[in-house]
């Protein structure tokens, strides 16, 4: 399958289709749940303390309903006017169900009868009730994170985004520069957070120069911090996190390991010592020989430029015996 952002703008990609199929699929949840998991972790925010996070990229919802299971307040955008749609469904769902739990209340302090029926309806509704408890601290925007964000200075007290910052590296249309667009979002994020606050933007970058180009337009506006590459190793499981601060001797946290993912543990990236390193590459250096068939085909190549070439012959490529 082909990567997302080389089909066009992702608002002509995540259309009304795909953001149904995208908030109902229990890989994607999954996924996004884990990822995003790891994102507030790696933002360590203060503990038993609500902050106002700005979630760039928002989707369907997915990210923000984890952190509000965290007990914090957000604000999503995205580019995307379906997926918001999704997104907006879930919120006035919760809120909804806050305002029936508050009349069923109501209703039992007045001691209100109630029929068989309406007992049956609410007792199939407690598992979904008990979720919807508390309203929806998630609000929703339409915006474009590569236009700059549009909030006064110091508003958020930390910034995730999910799988969306690739989407920059992209030109999707006429106009589009995906250095300028990157230095602009990064620029107008270093303004919306508060001094203290902390980025982590997990992104899949095609290539190397994608992940060099981001981490370089972060660096340009003043930001501190780097890349972390959780499971490297894998195929599947590997996920590269932007993590940005305000602080000059910041140095972004390594990243988990393969074991933690085999083990279920979180651990800390092995380091290797540089001697042993070195050692054990001397001992497995390989000998490499120009062979037959490499010359052969290095003459062919010669004389279809119209060099010069010996011809072949049985001693083409032959070894020369040690002389005296």
């Amino acid at each position: 399958m082909s990567r997302p952002e080389l089909t066009g703008n992702a608002s002509n990609f995540y259309n009304e289709k795909e953001a149904r199929k995208y908030d109902s699929s229990s890989r994607m949840i999954g996924v996004q749940k884990e990822i995003t998991e790891r994102a507030i972790e790696l933002l360590r925010l203060p503990k038993d303390k609500p902050c106002f996070i700005l979630d760039v990229g928002c989707g369907s919802g997915l990210s923000g309903k984890v952190l509000e299971e965290q007990g914090h307040v957000w604000l999503g955008c995205d580019v995307s006017r379906d997926m918001l749609d999704v997104a907006n469904e879930r919120i006035e769902r919760k809120r909804e169900g806050v305002i029936n739990n508050a009349r069923k209340k109501q209703a039992a302090d007045g001691n209100v009868a109630m029929d068989e029926e309406k007992m049956q309806e609410d007792s199939e509704n407690d598992s979904d009730d008990e979720a919807d408890e508390f309203a929806s601290t998630g609000d929703l925007m339409h915006h474009d994170m590569g236009s700059g964000l549009p909030f006064r200075p110091a508003t958020f007290d930390g910034c995730i985004s999910i799988s969306a910052l690739q989407w920059l590296c992209y030109s999707n249309a006429k106009g589009q520069i995906p250095k300028k667009r990157l230095t602009r979002f990064f620029s107008s994020l270093y303004q919306v957070l508060r001094r203290g606050a902390r980025a982590v933007l997990q992104f899949y970058p095609e290539t190397a120069e994608q992940a060099i180009l981001i981490s370089e337009c972060a660096a340009k506006v003043g930001f501190a911090g780097g890349v972390v590459v959780d499971y490297p190793n894998s195929t599947k499981a590997k996920k590269h996190y932007l993590v940005l601060s305000f602080e000059r001797a910041y140095k972004a946290p390594e990243g988990l390991t393969d074991g933690a993912l085999l083990s279920g543990n979180k651990m800390e990236s092995v380091r290797v010592d540089q001697k042993q390193h070195r050692k054990k590459g001397r001992l497995h250096k390989k000998k490499w020989g120009k062979t037959k068939d490499w010359i052969v085909n290095k003459k062919e190549t010669q004389r279809k430029k119209g060099k010069d070439v010996r011809p072949d012959s049985k001693y083409t490529g032959r070894r020369r015996g040690d002389r005296f």
